[in-house]
């Protein structure tokens, strides 16, 4: 009984201030849904929806103290039953072998991978012998850089390898196939063949439509400002980022200044401001207008609808709907007259995301924007009620970016840093030269390029908004050639960025001296990110690559081949070395490779002649090969059909041995079996 009375007390002092805990606890129900191996089953969620009814019921007919904890649990029970839901919807068919063979689709989608290679989205598909039942509902293919013009909304045809959505190249690692699940991407693959045309598209269906418009409108942009200028210019304005090189997206991740490349909430943010303000200073230079109408409201009214065509345009991806909803709710707060920038109306747009999608808590996007938006209502929070003055009024402004901007890049910087294993150490100085270029040259200039389209003059707009893009562009460069303008971080364990996400939201959210102990969680996921340990050995599951850790780093079998493998391995283990310079830590022997890590011998043997040759092993010896191998001896095998049942395989300094196969069963991860 003693404790009751604190915890009591401890919840009386949090009332009105628990609205922004409803989508904390929300969000725990939607990670503890992802947390385990396997799929939850029948009984699980009926079990959850019943609670999360029973639970609500009786908060509502029994208030008391302790309400809060209840609605808490039922919130966290209907977390798991809405992304449980939203799992089984999205259902679609996957792609069960690898395909070669004609492939027709209508196009829905263009982009460009993570190689630079131009990619084609299809739906509508259809495969050669495939029943209708079987056909995955979405297809991404990689196309040549000199296929036709890609019409948006047609039917093409080619000839392309497909194989289902690739799994984690390491246990542990990132799973694409469950990201593409909830895009309902049933395979992927490329062409080396033509692209032909078989029907016109028809843009009776309105997102078609749009999309058509995008594709016309990033043309036009990027015909008036060739390069990179021009393809920076279409992907913020209409999210179109394939006119984009390579090297430009490389500098650009080097300064933190990617995130300018992706139409986020500081876009839609600057938009939505920009509008606002020149709607309600135009209305207030009319003294008549002034006085007798809503100046405030009419101004927002405005906003909301350029920030939702600006939704529409830029294709309306979940970053950019994630930044609407977030611009929707401040401008809503202003129409009923409530304080635009809060936590609770930040509350209600990362309640109305996660509804929607819930699956976006995982991305690292959902993640940084809504770390940096709460850390920054936090501070800036506590410096107006602590009456704080950022230096004299004419120095306010620059203090005000100065202080978002580091605010901002600290709160980003771990979840950047887990899910990308890399820290840009300029990245504070790139932001500050350049955000405000984005605010008050890029952004307006796109506007004023929108407003002379129909007289013919969106060039004046276009080329103003080119000079603000140069700029960042060569700032983006400047910063990558500085020495050690970039840094690689080892990935974190499973625990540190939910303990990391929680505790910050507890130092923030609760009321009283107990909030400090959100920042002894966060110390804490710091210490155990600290300790994280790489495996030893690792296998792809191809047996195409093997990876052995050494004094020097991570050692790979080979230099080239299974390139996307090797660059993620180094890329997790915090090594800014390429293949070829891992691959030169393991010495050359030829076919077959071997390097001992400890009391083990690893060997790679690479070719059939090479696998002939081999025909004894021994009990510390752990031998990898795409061929088949009959070995005497009891030494570890993993040859092409040891691995195609257990996947990529990890094995730790301690022995432990773990198989992609053995992480359990998810919608998402199907039985392996290819054709």
């Amino acid at each position: 009984m003693r404790l009751v009375a604190p915890i009591e007390r401890a919840l009386l002092i949090q009332r009105g201030h628990l609205f922004p805990w409803v989508p904390v606890c929300l969000g725990v129900g939607i990670g503890l849904y992802f947390a385990p191996l396997h799929e939850p089953g029948l009984a699980v969620i009926v079990t959850c929806a019943t609670l999360a009814l029973v639970l609500a019921f009786v908060a509502v007919l029994h208030p008391g103290a302790w309400t809060p904890l209840i609605w808490a649990a039922a919130l966290v029970a209907a977390g798991v039953v809405l992304v449980s839901s939203r799992a089984h919807h999205v259902a679609a068919p996957v792609l069960g072998w690898r395909y070669f063979g004609p492939v027709e689709g209508r196009v829905v989608g263009l982009d460009r991978s993570a190689t630079d290679r131009l990619r084609v989205t299809l739906d509508q598909v259809r495969l050669d012998r495939v029943p209708p039942a079987a056909v995955p509902h979405g297809v991404r293919i990689s196309v040549p850089e000199d296929s036709l013009r890609i019409i948006p909304g047609a039917r093409i045809m080619t000839t392309a390898h497909l194989s289902p959505p690739q799994g984690p190249v390491e246990p542990g690692g990132f799973d694409f196939r469950r990201h593409a699940w909830f895009q309902r991407l049933g395979a992927v693959g490329y062409t080396r063949a033509p692209v032909v045309i078989a029907a016109l598209p028809d843009h009776d269906e309105p997102r078609l439509h749009v999309f058509a418009i995008r594709v016309a409108i990033s043309k036009h942009i990027q015909d008036r400002l060739p390069g990179d200028v021009g393809g920076f210019a279409a992907a913020v304005t209409t999210g179109d980022r394939s006119g984009v090189g390579e090297e430009a997206i490389a500098a650009l991740r080097a300064s933190n200044l990617a995130h300018l490349l992706a139409i986020s909430g500081l876009h839609m943010g600057l938009l939505a401001g920009f509008v606002y303000s020149s709607i309600r200073f135009g209305l207030s230079l009319i003294p008549s207008l002034a006085l007798r109408l809503p100046v405030r409201k009419l101004a927002a009214i405005g906003a909301l609808v350029v920030a939702a065509g600006y939704l529409a345009l830029s294709g309306g991806n979940v970053a950019t709907q994630r930044a609407f909803v977030m611009v929707a709710v401040m401008l809503g707060a202003v129409l009923v007259d409530r304080r635009a920038l809060s936590l609770r109306s930040l509350s209600v747009a990362a309640l109305v995301v996660l509804l929607l999608r819930p699956e976006a808590l995982l991305g690292p996007g959902f993640q940084m924007s809504f770390a940096a938006t709460v850390a920054l209502v936090a501070v800036f929070g506590w410096v107006r009620d602590a009456d704080i003055m950022l230096g004299p009024r004419w120095l306010q402004p620059v203090m005000g970016v100065v202080l978002s901007s580091a605010v901002a890049g600290l709160a980003t910087a771990p979840f950047g840093a887990a899910h990308f294993n890399t820290v840009a150490h300029y990245g504070l100085m790139a932001n500050l030269v350049s955000v405000p270029v984005m605010g008050t040259l890029v952004i307006p200039s796109a506007v004023l390029a929108l407003v002379l389209t129909p007289v013919g003059l969106d060039w004046i707009g276009l080329e103003l908004m080119g000079l603000g893009l140069r700029w960042i562009l060569a700032v983006a460069h400047w910063v990558q050639d500085l020495d050690g303008a970039q840094g690689h971080v080892v990935s974190s364990g499973p625990a540190v960025l939910p303990l990391l996400a929680l505790g910050g939201l507890w130092l923030v959210l609760w009321r009283g001296r107990l909030r400090l102990a959100g920042g002894g969680a966060m110390i804490l996921a710091l210490g155990l990110w600290a300790q994280a340990e790489r495996p030893a050995i690792l296998i792809a599951d191809t047996a195409g690559l093997v990876g052995v850790m050494t004094d020097e780093g991570r050692a790979l079998s080979k230099p080239r081949g299974a390139g996307f493998i090797a660059d993620v391995w180094l890329e997790n283990d915090g090594d800014g070395a390429d293949q070829a310079t891992a691959a030169a830590r393991w010495p050359d022997s030829g076919g077959t490779r071997r390097l001992s890590t400890g009391t083990v011998e690893v060997i790679h043997v690479t070719g059939k002649r090479s696998a002939g040759e081999l025909t004894t092993c021994l009990d510390n010896q752990i031998v990898v090969s795409a061929v088949p191998l009959t070995l005497d001896g009891s030494c570890l095998v993993f040859d092409a059909d040891h691995l195609l049942s257990t996947g990529s395989v990890s094995l730790t300094r301690d022995g432990k041995l773990t198989g992609i196969a053995g992480e359990g069963r998810r919608l998402w991860s199907p039985p392996r079996s290819f054709q």
